[in-house]
């Protein structure tokens, strides 16, 4: 596919409270049409909570439940991260839902251990692609935002997923993150944040965006401000730019050891 319509929401997520989190959800989601992959922040039902035993979910519970719904009525992907339990380890887990219920899932690997993060929960091992319509997406969480090499293009994907929980104090740091993602990885970058404030005083307020692979920005989310963007990716303009000036095929090799 040449084309994919991509939608972000910028939320205020309630704290602790999947209920009223679903409901906004579903409030801005009543006139979307012709959309193909939509992107929510990280622990879109709860807020950045480290309280893994009391909101900790399986792979079939209510709130993945909640994206298979939006999912097939809506015909497109959701994207987004809540805490999944598996053999009694908890993860902060980046579900990409497809229209028909299957699952592909990312675990993160870059845990917050300022935050209390890697105290709680267990860090993933496996860099995850998911493809759609013939189109890869490289899936990621927050904090990987700050290691390069997690997220480097080895001719192995198109667009890069983002979503997170990243705070008003350091919008500085992700806002030139994120281009610079785009730019040296000749990526298309989507890019979802939270606004509000959650219960531990932490305040947030958005840098929701979408990149191309030259590190333009095609949308972007007004700050504090509950909102929808949107913006269509061109497949075969990005691969025609990365032919007339292939700087991939110079990258220096690595080997990612765990």
């Amino acid at each position: 596919m040449s084309k994919i319509n991509i939608a972000v929401i910028q939320n205020n997520i309630v704290w602790q409270n999947p209920s009223k989190n679903f409901d906004r959800i579903n409030d801005m989601l009543i006139e979307i049409q012709d959309i193909d992959i939509l992107v929510l922040p990280e622990m879109f039902n709860t807020g950045f909570t480290n309280d893994v035993e009391a909101f900790g979910e399986q792979i079939d519970g209510e709130s993945v439940d909640f994206l298979k719904n939006i999912a097939k009525k809506k015909n497109l992907i959701v994207c987004a991260s809540l805490i999944i339990v598996e053999n009694k380890k908890f993860y902060n887990s980046f579900v990409f839902v497809k229209p028909d219920g299957k699952i592909i899932k990312y675990n993160k690997r870059h845990l917050f251990k300022i935050g209390g993060e890697a105290k709680m929960f267990t860090y993933g091992q496996d860099r995850v692609i998911a493809d759609y319509k013939g189109v890869r997406f490289l899936l990621q969480i927050c904090y990987d935002l700050r290691f390069p090499v997690w997220s480097r293009n080895r001719n192995d994907y198109d667009a890069i997923v983002f979503i997170a929980n990243w705070p008003g104090n350091r919008r500085y740091i992700y806002d030139t993150l994120l281009r610079a993602r785009a730019i040296e990885n000749q990526s298309y970058v989507i890019a979802a944040n939270r606004i509000g404030v959650d219960a531990n005083q932490i305040a947030y307020d958005g840098g929701s965006c979408i990149i191309d692979y030259k590190g333009k920005t095609l949308a972007y989310a007004e700050d504090n401000k509950e909102t929808l963007i949107y913006s269509s990716l061109d497949f075969n303009a990005q691969r025609q730019f990365q032919e007339k000036f292939p700087v991939l095929k110079d990258a220096d090799d690595f080997i990612i050891k765990f």
